[in-house]
């Protein structure tokens, strides 16, 4: 895979060249290393594209993750203390089980870094809710203080099922958004295979 366009939100890109040069480095070296036509292995079922052979975002997924652990990265969780809120008399909020507590993950960060990464072919909106809210709940946490979220390019996502976002919409979308004072800078990588 290669990397085939950026968008510097929040003054990410200078961020983490000058400060997280060295993993930026490995992150680069990550996208290379991946071999996305053994990803192809996803047959649609949707109507638009029956039988033809997609990239599957479970073995992407996959692939980066163990791309990732081989230079030391790896996912970091946080579980959640639903303890906010005023429910209103009469009504019993459930509980969760001490089996299945809630929690929040970034998907890669580095021993003793505070670089978070960020892996999306999902949906619009959790690339959205990776750099606009995740992020910056994880900088609060004292996790992170700056970003990588690594997104397919819109060719790359036409070869996927449909409703996989993509990097031009999501830059779009920031772009017009704007920076608010509570984001975290974070450099969006656009991949293709």
């Amino acid at each position: 895979m290669r990397i085939v366009a950026y968008y510097d939100f929040n003054g990410g890109k200078s961020v983490v060249e000058k400060k997280y040069s060295t993993e930026y480095q490995e992150i680069q070296s990550v996208i290379a290393s991946i071999d996305a036509s053994k990803c192809k292995t996803k047959v649609s079922r949707e109507i638009t594209m029956a039988e033809r052979v997609l990239y599957s975002p479970q073995d992407l997924n996959k692939s980066f993750k163990a791309e990732f652990s081989r230079h030391q990265w790896a996912n970091h969780k946080e579980i959640c203390d639903y303890k906010y809120g005023v429910y209103l008399p009469g009504y019993e909020p459930s509980h969760c089980s001490t089996h299945s507590k809630p929690f929040r993950d970034m998907d890669f960060v580095k021993q003793g870094k505070k670089l978070g990464v960020e892996v999306q072919f999902g949906k619009y909106a959790f690339m959205v809710y990776n750099v606009c809210a995740k992020m910056t709940i994880f900088r609060n946490l004292g996790v992170i203080d700056t970003g990588i979220e690594i997104v397919p390019v819109k060719r790359f996502a036409d070869e996927m099922s449909t409703g996989v976002s993509y990097f031009e919409q999501f830059a779009w979308d920031l772009e017009q958004r704007g920076v608010s004072n509570i984001d975290v800078p974070v450099l969006i990588l656009g991949i293709d295979a």
